[in-house]
């Protein structure tokens, strides 16, 4: 039996595959199916040491990428979209897999095509409230269509689409014990904590207005911040400036990548989650935290304001848009919440009940039985 998953090349892809793989492997050691292989084909390994854990052989293709707006990169990009069309349907065609699932992203594009031209079955997964490009094409054959948010099935054939929720790895899944994770970041007890989930898309705007905010903010919270790889020195110089004479600048923990076990603990004393409105919501929904997101605007049919609005609506976030992004408006929302017992308590509920726990298992037991039958 062999699976290909394949996906673009951000953690919003990368994860959920890699959530779904965690269960496959569970039901092939469940079942003790052998001889199986799994293939993760991307443009990039993204997470090297991930895909070894779970015993994902990497196969780079090489693709390009359409933009939804003028450049001259698009010109030069169908060329790499179609030598990396040819490269997909011949590595698609020595691995010959028994089924493919893509979760979207335009380096999904060369092996869910060259998956369509051999014959091998397709299942996608969409994240967003409305699908992408790759995705939406996708849906006009795929044999099983799963979604994140049930606002996208309106986008595919209504006979082939699951609600399953976002597949989360099991790490990250389930928060930490609390007082083990104050012993872990070195916190104060009965101090409030903001986790600010900066990543590396759009992190400017989130780390830029959260530093404007620490003098107030650190008065009565204690803040854990993701920054992203690339801005962390430029955060952790800027906040040693701003927090130069305040007393409680040691309340304030900076740190460019929360790996899945600083993730777990984080999860564990969070209070209250700022963050984007990519699949990362998922995550903060299934520990049950009450959140504030920042959509990204001006994206790809403005997926990341459909995704916090139709959050929001289930009682489980505040949304402020990126327009109304400033430090005053972001402390405010943050006490407004956190002072607010009851509110604070059912943002909780609805955030818990908004998460599908079975999602990957789900979309793992599908890929089985279709691999299994198509192999037969």
């Amino acid at each position: 039996m062999k699976i290909v998953f394949t996906g673009g090349g951000t953690g919003g892809h990368f994860y959920p595959i890699i959530a779904v793989a965690q269960q496959v492997n569970k039901i092939i050691d469940k079942e003790n199916i052998l001889g199986v292989k799994l293939y993760y084909v991307s443009d990039s390994p993204y997470d090297k040491e991930m895909l070894f854990e779970n015993e994902l052989l990497y196969e780079e293709i090489k693709t390009g990428k359409m933009r939804t707006y003028f450049s001259l990169k698009n010109f030069f990009d169908i060329f790499k979209i179609f030598f990396g069309t040819i490269n997909a349907i011949y590595k698609m065609f020595s691995i010959y897999p028994d089924v493919v699932f893509g979760k979207g992203g335009y380096a999904s594009f060369p092996a869910v095509f060259a998956a369509r031209i051999l014959g091998i079955p397709v299942v996608i997964h969409e994240s967003d409230s409305a699908p992408g490009k790759v995705n939406k094409w996708a849906g006009h054959f795929a044999k099983k269509i799963a979604l994140s948010f049930m606002e996208a099935a309106d986008y595919f054939p209504k006979s082939r689409v699951a609600w399953t929720g976002q597949p989360i790895r099991t790490e990250i899944e389930h928060p930490a014990n609390q007082h083990e994770a104050l012993m872990y970041f070195k916190l104060e007890k009965d101090i409030p904590i903001v986790l600010v989930l900066g990543g590396s898309q759009g992190a400017e705007l989130i780390n830029n207005t959260v530093l404007d905010a620490l003098p107030r903010l650190l008065n009565n919270y204690q803040i854990i911040h993701q920054t992203g790889v690339r801005n962390f020195q430029m955060v952790k110089d800027r906040a040693e400036v701003v927090l130069t004479d305040h007393q409680y600048k040691s309340r304030y923990l900076s740190m460019p990548f929360l790996n899945p076990l600083s993730l777990k603990m984080a999860a564990g004393v969070a209070t209250i989650v700022i963050s984007r409105a990519g699949s990362m919501l998922f995550e903060i929904a299934s520990w049950g935290v009450p959140s504030i997101l920042i959509p990204i605007t001006n994206t790809r049919m403005d997926h990341q304001q459909k995704n916090a609005f139709n959050y929001a609506r289930v009682g489980a976030c505040s949304v402020i848009e990126e327009m109304n992004m400033t430090a005053n408006i972001l402390s405010s929302e943050i006490e407004r919440i956190t002072d607010d017992k009851i509110g604070y308590d059912v943002m909780a509920k609805s955030a818990k009940a908004f998460n599908k726990p079975e999602a990957a298992m789900k979309i793992a037991q599908a890929l089985v039985d279709i691999a299994l039958s198509h192999e037969k």
